[in-house]
């Protein structure tokens, strides 16, 4: 049985609204530290965590669960859609590190 096209709809807006709020999930990754080598891996790794528990919450509400093809197909959407997530995550850390480089700048500038 292949995913139907309506939870796939719906497995694509749950990895819209998680890639929409992913510094959220940055921020709640940055609690483990330093327990965590990675805090982008975290996050993606609790994000990936809930769109998994979604994708199984549909199934049940729907009285039924998810064959192996289904995994597998979940696993490939995934997949697809990690290169999007990861990058929702980086941009905070690109744009803190030029924040962080501007402000070191300015307080230079101003103490000469």
């Amino acid at each position: 049985m292949a995913i139907s096209k309506e939870n796939k709809e719906f497995i694509d807006s749950l990895i819209d609204y998680y890639i929409s709020e992913s510094q959220s999930y940055r921020q709640i990754a940055e609690n483990y530290v330093p327990e965590v080598t990675s805090v982008s891996d975290t996050a993606f790794g609790i994000i990936a965590g809930c769109v998994y528990a979604g994708f199984l919450q549909a199934y049940q509400n729907q009285q039924q669960s998810p064959g192996l093809e289904d995994m597998k197909e979940f696993n490939q959407i995934l997949k697809e859609r990690a290169p999007l997530i990861k990058k929702s995550l980086m941009d905070k850390t690109n744009s803190d590190l030029k924040a962080k480089v501007n402000t070191e700048s300015k307080i230079e500038t101003e103490s000469k």
